[in-house]
């Protein structure tokens, strides 16, 4: 009785095993059938070329951001094949615009434009401060590689900016920060108060004053950028990232 009740027992288990693993299959194949497995006509293989970048004017690039970052907040993803895209950049790069981003982990730089390997050159450090060697990327992404567009890029709640905001003073940190004070220095000279961290639209528009510093200091540093936005070669830009939207402000 024992035997038969084992053998009863293990054979409900083999059916109930091929029942799950056939049910999994028909959710595979619905979702094969779906938009999980994109046509292949809407998959971004390509890395773009040197002929495609020479033809692109930079407001035609502005354009391309802006219309990236709608997709971005709209939540519009494109498929790209990065496979090959690695393959194809290894060849050489040819990126439209080059980014100056703060550190920070919240703002995934590509992904907020909506572009992928090979689109832009990512400049990154705390608080988007200009100094020698940003400059000299800079330099590099658009008199060597060719890129049309400098977007300085600010974004809300940025701790770098607080912290200029508080003085703090820590390490390499306070050489770093003394980047930011004139823009501190300004808001509150041009609101006749100190402000503080705390205050969330004296921090924004420290924000928006330290990326106009930025456009200065590299227009004031850099003759060579200089040079190229006066012949109409580049633009330079600035913007903020709104952290809940996800939307870019361009100015």
């Amino acid at each position: 009785m024992k035997k038969i009740f084992l053998v009863f027992i293990s054979t409900m288990l083999i059916l109930s095993c091929r029942n799950i693993e056939n049910d999994n299959k028909e959710i595979l194949n619905k979702d094969s059938s779906s938009s999980i497995i994109p046509d292949s006509s809407i998959i971004i293989s390509q890395v773009l070329t040197k002929d495609q970048q020479d033809k692109l004017t930079p407001d035609q690039v502005i354009q391309s951001l802006v219309e990236g970052n709608e997709d971005f907040v709209n939540d519009l993803l494109t498929v790209r094949n990065n496979s090959r895209r690695v393959r194809e950049a290894a060849l050489g790069q040819y990126p439209t615009a080059v980014i100056l981003s703060c550190l920070d982990s919240r703002i995934p730089v590509e992904d907020v434009f909506h572009k992928g390997i090979g689109d832009l050159f990512v400049a990154r450090v705390a608080g988007n401060i200009v100094n020698e060697d940003i400059l000299g990327s800079l330099e590099f992404a658009c008199k060597v590689s060719g890129s049309k567009l400098i977007v300085v890029m600010g974004h809300e709640y940025c701790g770098a900016i607080k912290s200029a905001i508080d003085g703090v003073k820590l390490g390499n940190i306070t050489a770093l920060l003394s980047k930011i004070n004139p823009a501190v220095q300004y808001i509150q000279d041009s609101l006749k108060t100190k402000g503080s961290s705390g205050d969330a639209g004296f921090v924004d528009l420290v924000c928006r004053e330290n990326v106009e510093l930025g456009i200065q200091n590299i227009r004031k540093l850099s003759p060579v950028l200089r040079e190229m936005e006066k012949k109409g070669e580049i633009k330079i830009i600035g913007s903020v990232y709104h952290m809940k939207s996800g939307k870019v402000d361009f100015f």
